[in-house]
């Protein structure tokens, strides 16, 4: 039952995303930043009931904004150069190596 109620809130985001998107430009923009998903990763977690592992879930949304940063500024550079469906996924390989780079760099050096 855990995992159905996770799947109707994240369903529901999507949802109230698609139906904003018909109102106008702005809105679609800032509903992803509701924590709906951290909301959800973190009550996962904190089921655990593991202190440490809650903090490390909250660490870990916090290195992710600089990725998710990234995503946006791709799509928007690429927007002029190629179809919308290209921009995201251009922004999608440039969160992912972001991403890699923020969580797997530290390993390095």
């Amino acid at each position: 039952m855990d995992v159905v109620w996770k799947g109707v809130v994240g369903g529901l985001m999507a949802a109230l995303i698609v139906w904003a998107s018909k109102r106008g430009n702005i809105l679609p923009g800032i509903l992803p930043l509701a924590p709906t998903f951290a909301v959800i990763a973190l009550l996962a977690v904190g089921a655990r009931g593991e202190p440490g592992g809650f903090r490390d879930a909250c660490l870990a949304g916090v290195k992710t904004i600089p990725a998710y940063l990234a995503f946006l500024g791709a799509c928007w550079l690429f927007i002029d150069r190629v179809d919308y469906r290209l921009a995201v996924a251009g922004g999608i390989a440039i969160w992912l190596v972001a991403a890699l780079a923020i969580f797997l760099a530290p390993r390095y050096l």
